[in-house]
């Protein structure tokens, strides 16, 4: 069966209930998990989304990003064990590192984002080994910390959500699988998965037992510029001014070729006057284009499949407009 993903929770104007709905539609369509964002853009919280979704679903696995940071690795990995108790063992967890975005957003100090991931990460699989734990690290001491029942998984998945280099390689070293962000192209999914890839390889891993998923912002419409522009806010949103400078580099670094650096300064000259909206007004369609699978339903098809032809094992969609749900729900749905 042909895998595929199915992201929501990022239009405000919707409810809980309607994004827990739409993942039990996804289920019902055999898509293979049910994904949800936790971000700087401060929309609903990981952890009551995927409450909700549980509780809507039964066979669809769910996964969302964490922030490390947001949380003690001890509550992340209290939390994580109840959703996957609830949930009957159907957890995906997605840390991000935190950014100097994040730090001023939340009021703690930035530091080395690459250590923080680290030691999260490891303290959050020994909690879950039942076990008790002392860790001394050079950002967490922890002492005596130790969950009170059992787990129904000693070993919850860990796909690291990440960008850079450098988080590309701390996931092929660390983690059972990588999440790639949104608004990056095929070329770019190639070349975060070499590096992926080496990093796993130097730990000598087994690769076939890694996951690589990516999300994707899809828009689906019989007219292809309507598409394109349905999209053109979440594109927008990795150009906003406070994010550009590090994602552009990032990413660059990589290998995207759809990101150019010369074009910056006229993208935040038209946010300065005129905000987000003229922002994405001011994106170029090529940008646009090669940055999602945005156009008709055979554009879109074709699009997703240059993702799982440059490595992606299991691409995620995520629809750019609500009423878009159902069309690409349909256009992906598997058939056992």
């Amino acid at each position: 069966m042909t895998r595929i993903g199915f992201a929501t929770g990022y239009d405000h104007t919707v409810r809980i209930q309607d994004f827990a709905n739409a993942v039990r539609a996804a289920e019902d369509h055999n898509f293979e998990i049910g994904f949800f964002s936790e971000t700087w853009a401060l929309m609903r919280d990981s952890v009551t989304a995927m409450a909700a979704f549980a509780m809507a679903t039964n066979k669809i696995s769910l996964g969302c990003t964490q922030i490390v940071r947001l949380r003690s690795p001890v509550l992340m990995a209290q939390t994580a064990a109840t959703l996957d108790e609830f949930s009957g063992g159907r957890m995906v967890i997605c840390p991000g590192a935190a950014s100097e975005v994040h730090a001023k957003r939340h009021g703690f100090e930035h530091v080395t984002p690459a250590l923080a991931l680290r030691e999260w990460v490891e303290v959050f699989r020994l909690m879950l080994s039942g076990d008790r734990v002392d860790y001394q690290g050079k950002l967490l001491k922890i002492e005596g910390a130790q969950l009170g029942w059992k787990p129904v998984r000693s070993r919850i998945p860990l796909w690291f959500a990440a960008t850079s280099t450098t988080g590309l390689r701390l996931a092929g070293k660390l983690a059972d699988g990588v999440l790639l962000n949104t608004v990056s192209s095929p070329e770019y999914a190639a070349n975060a998965i070499k590096i992926v890839k080496a990093a796993a390889e130097e730990e000598g891993r087994d690769w076939n037992d890694f996951q690589v998923a990516i999300l994707i912002n899809t828009s689906v419409e019989d007219d292809p510029d309507a598409a394109i522009d349905a999209v053109r806010w979440e594109v927008a949103n990795k150009f906003m001014p406070e994010k550009a400078v590090s994602q552009s580099k990032a990413r660059q670094r990589v290998g995207e070729p759809y990101i150019d650096e010369d074009e910056l300064p006229r993208l935040h000259s038209a946010y300065a006057t005129g905000g987000k909206e003229a922002l994405a007004k001011a994106l170029s369609k090529k940008t646009v284009q090669g940055l999602t699978a945005a156009g008709t339903p055979a554009d879109v098809v074709k699009k997703i499949q240059e993702y799982r032809d440059a490595g992606v094992h299991l691409p995620i969609v995520r629809p750019a407009a609500w009423h878009q749900n159902e069309a690409i729900l349909n256009l992906f749905a598997p058939r056992n």
